[in-house]
């Protein structure tokens, strides 16, 4: 065989041999590119249901829309390969992430996703409450025993659901107050909670509803019960704990469910709470305009930054956002690289948000506070 036909078989073989490899071999490396984009105002585009339903409070109806916004990632079973990877790493759409960002190795897929479909639940309570407290609508707030640590001091004596009233006879109205009032303890001593068990706190909550009322009822704040428990040692350092975890838990004065299918995260909170103010408000409040936006939101109403805010910025535009409300902590990274015809607004808080939904609406968009790169 002459020389030069065995220099080009084996280049081509060669050739070949790379080819396979970059297919067959997997790489350590996960991929995301922007998600689909839904309309809270609108339907669900599985079910047909509205995403947003209210009952029990005269809504209007709502134009234009309000759009949060995805990211889609790799399955966590999908093993992508090196032509995979270098396309990602190539395209201005895409972005490739080592695999452990997404799936950690100390979680499986199913415990990722658990967390993720529970952020959602979260981030619609809280954006539920800030809306209603943007409105003035009372809510009612009480803090709760959320989990109970396994082979803690309070196992056994609190349980989950429990309602904390008082704690060593001071009064409890927010979560961040139990673990003051535990930690002014040393370890080993006792502290004593009043607490309403959490049966007696659900058929109290029931009757409430039955009679229409909003506030603690008379009997379930007077049917407290006596818990004392013995302080220790954190495992992070010396201050005392008793080994739960306190939450809010807040009771709407009518129902508000919020129904999207196959979507998990935090990131929609913000645009949740302001289509419920637009249904809850005579009138369209984005005056029939294209609006989409991100942001966990928490039940004061604070808007805090995500991640995947390139990605997210492109799935808007490419849905036909004109309008974008940028979490004011992400608004170097979206402005880094905003997609033609889509205008970033930064905002804070959902006092922010409204007034930029507003101001779009009625045509002010000069006067929208803007995302900078700096």
């Amino acid at each position: 065989m002459p020389r030069r036909t065995a220099t080009m078989l084996a280049s081509l073989l060669t050739l070949i041999a790379l080819l396979c490899a970059g297919v067959l071999i997997p790489v350590p490396y996960a991929g995301m590119s922007p998600g689909p984009s839904y309309d809270v105002l609108g339907k669900d585009r599985e079910t047909g249901e509205p995403v947003l339903q209210i009952k029990g409070r005269k809504t209007y109806g709502a134009e234009g829309h309000l759009n949060m916004t995805t990211v889609q990632v790799t399955r966590a079973d999908h093993d992508m390969n090196l032509f995979e990877a270098v396309h990602g790493w190539l395209s201005d759409d895409d972005i490739v992430v080592p695999y452990e960002n997404l799936y950690p190795d100390d979680k499986s897929a199913e415990e990722v996703n658990e967390e993720n479909a529970e952020e959602f639940t979260l981030s619609q309570e809280s954006a539920k409450v800030a809306a209603l407290r943007h409105l003035k609508i009372p809510v009612r707030t009480r803090v709760v025993v959320a989990a109970v640590v396994k082979g803690g001091a309070a196992q056994g004596k609190l349980h989950a659901g429990d309602v904390i009233v008082k704690v060593d006879g001071k009064p409890v109205r927010d979560p961040a107050d139990v673990g003051r009032l535990v930690s002014a303890h040393r370890p080993g001593e006792r502290v004593e909670f009043s607490v309403v068990p959490a049966e007696r706190a659900k058929k109290a909550e029931e009757a409430e509803k039955k009679a229409g009322g909003a506030g603690r009822t008379g009997e379930e704040a007077a049917r407290t019960v006596p818990v004392t428990i013995t302080t220790r040692k954190a495992p992070d350092g010396d201050r005392a704990v008793v080994g739960i975890q306190a939450a809010a838990d807040h009771s709407l004065p009518f129902r508000i469910d919020i129904k999207l299918a196959d979507v998990g995260g935090p990131s929609a909170g913000l645009m949740f709470a302001l289509a419920v103010i637009d249904r809850l408000t005579p009138g369209s409040m984005t005056g029939g305009k294209f609006i989409a936006g991100t942001g966990t939101i928490d039940d004061n109403g604070e808007v805090n930054p995500i991640g995947g805010i390139a990605m997210k910025t492109i799935g808007a535009r490419r849905a036909g956002a004109e309008y974008f409300l940028t979490p004011a902590d992400n608004c170097a990274a979206a402005a880094a690289d905003v997609p033609d015809g889509l205008t970033l607004v930064k905002v804070r808080n959902l006092d922010d948000a409204v007034r930029a939904v507003e101001d779009i609406s009625a045509g002010r968009t000069s006067e929208l506070p803007s995302c900078t790169k700096r």
